[in-house]
Parts: structure tokens; C-alpha cells; sequence
């Protein structure tokens, strides 16, 4: 309902793109309700001159990792019931990799894990997808390491590790040398719960496949690397923190300068009972529920028309309005306990934009709040790369963040895990128009929430303005 009405059940429409400026690793997905626990899958974009134009040595072979969570219900329905009762939906019951939980469930069989068979002393680049709807992974091999060479479809410099973070909505590219003995390893993803206090309780349980040396006996028990502890928040920062940008001739690079600078606090809340949330309103007194925003700014869907065909008509009155704050409403110590700002909790629903000029630089300080709970919120952003300059925890101080500032050579992403009970400053050039939503990837969040839209207006020539709908666009 930001860019396009849904595909009706039964219809269909053919989405055409271009691809400029990215190789690498990308996914799509459905993006309402709770559907794209299933409905998604993996773009993968290669240099025009093939695997040999990689800024990496030519890997012997490729893999695609889409880590995923699974329910044994109807997500639908979990998503409805979410809805009535002004609650988040239960967390999963698995985790999976390419579809498959692994062997380590009740429901486990040899036809529920997923394998990789790999020649050894050869190099192999593994393309890490996190599609969870709600869960940062830790993903490792046991017995291997990685160097990751690119993420969110941008290359990096090389960096060695043996873990990868990987928040939803992130990709990751990594090589992998298949130098162990011969033998089976088992691909592991375990849940990372950021959340300071923690939430409600969730499966922490490993999605594991099995990485298959040729020549190993087939019944050999793999073996199973160690993971980090479920809240090791000082691991995630250190391989987020660490990545930086490969920098190569005729890529883009970081603005120096800025025309927008947005100080922009994200996190939960509360906010009243809806009249269509007929189950949290039993008592007749109206309680507050869970919700989200952005600078105290719930935001919400329109359900008559796509906000993209209402800018474009020029006909925004009754879908949104142009007045998302540059500043939160109230300046307070925002990863302070909640006990102390129990009255900053309550934020009302809007369909708030903010609107900017073709070409504008906006610089965007992310700052997690802990009015109910700190966490890590992987902030997405549709239609462009951001660069994220820097991070780290606590409230952002300017006077001494910016000289952590990177401008040679900062990471280039369209997802960034703000740091639990910290932030991150990202900088973006708004050089493609039409509405752009930005939201946390976490779809809990997102449906009680946490987002808001980018207007980009026209260019000056036709190229650089909203092109005319499609004919066959979808209708509400």
C-alpha cells in the first residue's frame, strides 16, 4: 500500500526492474501480513562479465543460504489474531535453511535438512539471506571460516571471521576454503535476541544443514560448530561494525556534504485499543497496547489506494500527510530505564511523509529508545543504499560521534541493525522519486508501526520523474 495496491488471490502481475550500481546478493518477498514466512526467494546479481569480473579470486562453486523461520500454524491467522488483541505474534517454532529445519526438531527426518556436498581445498561463495520475519541469526560452519566480500548486494573489503550476523532483510556474500579433513559439518543458524528486557520467549533452537565433503561416509555424524550465546550482542556489534566498503572506479561514494539532517528516535511503545481490535478491548476501558514508531509517529497502511498513485495524481488529501518531524517531539534520556519516562510511552497512528527534493543528501541519525524494551532494529530502506558512517550505544552524542565518522570508505547497505539501546547515522542521496518506505524488518515491529515514507520528488527531465502507472497495475 506504499508503492502499489496487493496482488489479489488468483491474479498476478509481472514486476519489470533495472538493476544499476549492484551485484550481489538480494531477495523478494511479500510484504503484507505475515506472508513472507513463506513467500520469498533470492536474486542474485552478477557482473556483466561473469564469475572472472568478481573483485575476489573465481570461486570453484556458489551457494544460496536463505535462512527462514517456520510455524506450525497459518501465519494469516497469527497475524489476525496479533491484530485483535493488540499483541505481537508468537514467535516461530524452527528456524530453517533453505527451507528445511534441520535435524535437531521433533519433526526431523532425513528429508528435513539440507545439504551441500562441496570438493575439498576449494573455495566456495556462499550467499547468506536472512529471510526471518523477526529473528537476527549467527550463522557458522563448523570447523570452516569465512572472508565476506560483499553485503546487501555491495561489495566489501575482505573480512576474515568465523561468524556472520546477518539482521532480517540482510544479505551477506562470503567465501568459504573447503580446507578440513574429508568429512561433514553441520551449517548452523541460531537466533540472536538482542531485546534488554528480554521479550517473549522464543525458540532458541539451531536451523542446521550439513556441508557434505566428497568422498565422506554418508552416515558420519556432522559435526556441530559452537555458536554465541543467544544474547551476544558484543559479537553482532563487532562483525557489523567492522565492515567498510570496497571502494572501485565509477561505484558510488559517500556525499561529503548534506542539505537534510534527521535525528529520528525508533522503538516501542504504547498507544489505545482500536475499535476493529475487538479482543483488547474486553474490560470496556479502552487499555494501551503494544506499538511502534519513529520520532513518536505510529505508522499506518492506507487501505484505498496505494500511496505512490496518490502522489502521483497529486491527490494525497485522506491517504497521508507531509509532516513527518526532522526531531522527536520531546528531547529525553532515550536509553534510560522506562520506569523514568513511563509518560513518553504513548504515540497516536498517522500516515506521516516526509517529503525531499530530487537529489537532496539526507543524513539520518537512528537512535533506539528503551520506552519498553531495547533492541536492535534492522531499519530498511525500499528504493535506495544508504551508507552507514557510524555506530554505537547509548544516546548519539554529535560532538563526539562525528569524528568516528567514515568517509572514505563506509559500508553500503539498504539495512542497518541499530545497535541495542544505541544508534547509527547513515547518509543517502534521494536521486530516485516516487514514495520510498523505510521500517524496521522485524514484521512484529512493522505492524505495530515502526516506518515511515520518503516522498522524493521529480527530477527535472522525464528520466528522473514517476513514470506513468503500468496498465495492468494492481487495483485495491
Amino acid at each position: 500500500m506504499v508503492t502499489q495496491c496487493p496482488v489479489k488471490p488468483g491474479g498476478n502481475y509481472t514486476y519489470r526492474f533495472n538493476v544499476t550500481d549492484q551485484e550481489g546478493s538480494l531477495w523478494w518477498h511479500a510484504h503484507i501480513s505475515l506472508l513472507r514466512a513463506t513467500v520469498y526467494g533470492a536474486l542474485v546479481i552478477r557482473p556483466r562479465g561473469g564469475a572472472e569480473a568478481y573483485p575476489f579470486p573465481k570461486p570453484h562453486g556458489e551457494e544460496t543460504v536463505l535462512l527462514g523461520e517456520w510455524w506450525n500454524a497459518n501465519v494469516e491467522d497469527l497475524d489476525r489474531m496479533a491484530f485483535l488483541t493488540g499483541n505481537t505474534p508468537p514467535n516461530a517454532d524452527a528456524y530453517t535453511i533453505n527451507g528445511k529445519p534441520g535435524d535437531f526438531y521433533n519433526c526431523s527426518n532425513a528429508n528435513q535438512t539440507y545439504r551441500f556436498q562441496v570438493q575439498r581445498n576449494e573455495t566456495y561463495l556462499l550467499r547468506i539471506i536472512n529471510a526471518a520475519l523477526n529473528t537476527p541469526m549467527f550463522f557458522k560452519v563448523a570447523n570452516h571460516s569465512f572472508t565476506v566480500v560483499g553485503a546487501d548486494a555491495v561489495y566489501t573489503t575482505p573480512y576474515e571471521t568465523d561468524v556472520v550476523v546477518v539482521a532480517p532483510g540482510q544479505t551477506v556474500d562470503a567465501l568459504m576454503v573447503t580446507g578440513a579433513p574429508v568429512g561433514r559439518y553441520y551449517m548452523a543458524a541460531s537466533p540472536y535476541d538482542s531485546a534488554i528486557p528480554q521479550g517473549p520467549p522464543f525458540s532458541m533452537t539451531t536451523g542446521t544443514a550439513i556441508v557434505e565433503y566428497v568422498g565422506s561416509a554418508g552416515e558420519e555424524t556432522p559435526q556441530l560448530p559452537s555458536r554465541p550465546e543467544y544474547n551476544d550482542t558484543n559479537t553482532a556489534f563487532r562483525f557489523f561494525s567492522n565492515l567498510t566498503a570496497l571502494v572501485l572506479p565509477g561505484k558510488p561514494t559517500v556525499p561529503l556534504s548534506v542539505d537534510t539532517r534527521m535525528f529520528v528516535t525508533v522503538g516501542l511503545g504504547n498507544s489505545d485499543c482500536q475499535p476493529a481490535q475487538l479482543l483488547c478491548n474486553t474490560t470496556g476501558t479502552r487499555p494501551p497496547i503494544f506499538s511502534s514508531s519513529m520520532n513518536n509517529a505510529s505508522f499506518v497502511l492506507p487501505d484505498s489506494v496505494s500511496m505512490l498513485q496518490a502522489h502521483y495524481a497529486n491527490a494525497s488529501a485522506g491517504v497521508y500527510t507531509s509532516d513527518f518531524p526532522d526531531q522527536p517531539p520531546v528531547i529525553f534520556d532515550y536509553t534510560a530505564d522506562a520506569s523514568d519516562t513511563a509518560r513518553l510511552k504513548y504515540t497516536t497512528k498517522s500516515t506521516k511523509v516526509k517529503t525531499l527534493r530530487y537529489n537532496e543528501t539526507v543524513e539520518m541519525v537512528l537512535q533506539n529508545t528503551r520506552l519498553i524494551a531495547k533492541e536492535s532494529h534492522p531499519m530498511h530502506l525500499h528504493g535506495f543504499n544508504f551508507f552507514v558512517l557510524a555506530q554505537g550505544f547509548g544516546n548519539y552524542d554529535q560532538a563526539t560521534a562525528t569524528p568516528q565518522f567514515n568517509l572514505v570508505n563506509p559500508q553500503e547497505r539498504n539495512t542497518v541493525a541499530v545497535p541495542t539501546g544505541g544508534w547509527a547515522v547513515i547518509r543517502f542521496v534521494a536521486n530516485n522519486p516516487g514514495m520510498w518506505f523505510m521500517h524496521c524488518h522485524f514484521d512484529a515491529h512493522l505492524d505495530l508501526g515502526l516506518g515511515m515514507v520518503f516522498e522524493v520528488q521529480d527530477g527535472p527531465t522525464v528520466e528522473t520523474s514517476v513514470p506513468q502507472p503500468p496498465f495492468d497495475l494492481p487495483q485495491c
